[in-house]
C-alpha cells in the first residue's frame, strides 16, 4: 500500500511563505556562486593578459573587485535574521498604508457624492 502525501494547493501557487523565503535564499545563493565564477574567470583572463606582457596590474582589478565580491558574499551567506526592530517597523508601515488606503477610499466616496 503505497502513500500519497497531500500537499496543499498554495503551496504549488506559490503562496507558501516557507517555499518563497526558501527560493529566495536558493536564488540569492545562485546569484552568488555565478558572480565568483565570473570573477574567476574574468580575473584569470586578465592575469593571464597582464603577465604575457611582463606586468601585474590584473592585481588591481581582482583586488578591488573581490572586496565586492566578498561584501556580496557576506549579504548572502551572513544574512542576519530579521529581528523584532525589523518586524515592528513593517507593522508600523503596514498600519500607516492601510491607515492612508482607507483615508483615499473615504475621500473618494465623499468626493463622488
Amino acid at each position: 500500500m503505497s502513500h500519497v502525501h497531500h500537499v496543499p494547493h498554495f503551496a504549488a501557487n506559490g503562496f507558501d511563505p516557507i517555499e518563497r523565503a526558501a527560493q529566495r535564499r536558493a536564488g540569492r545563493k545562485l546569484g552568488w556562486f555565478i558572480h565568483a565564477t565570473v570573477y574567476l574567470l574574468v580575473n584569470l583572463g586578465l592575469m593571464g593578459l597582464s603577465f604575457s606582457h611582463g606586468r601585474h596590474w590584473s592585481i588591481y582589478p581582482a583586488f578591488f573587485w573581490g572586496i565586492g565580491l566578498l561584501a556580496h558574499g557576506m549579504s548572502v551567506w551572513l544574512r542576519p535574521t530579521r529581528g523584532a526592530l525589523w518586524h515592528r517597523m513593517v507593522q508600523k508601515e503596514r498600519e500607516a498604508l492601510l491607515r492612508d488606503q482607507g483615508k483615499t477610499q473615504s475621500d473618494n466616496a465623499s468626493s463622488s457624492h
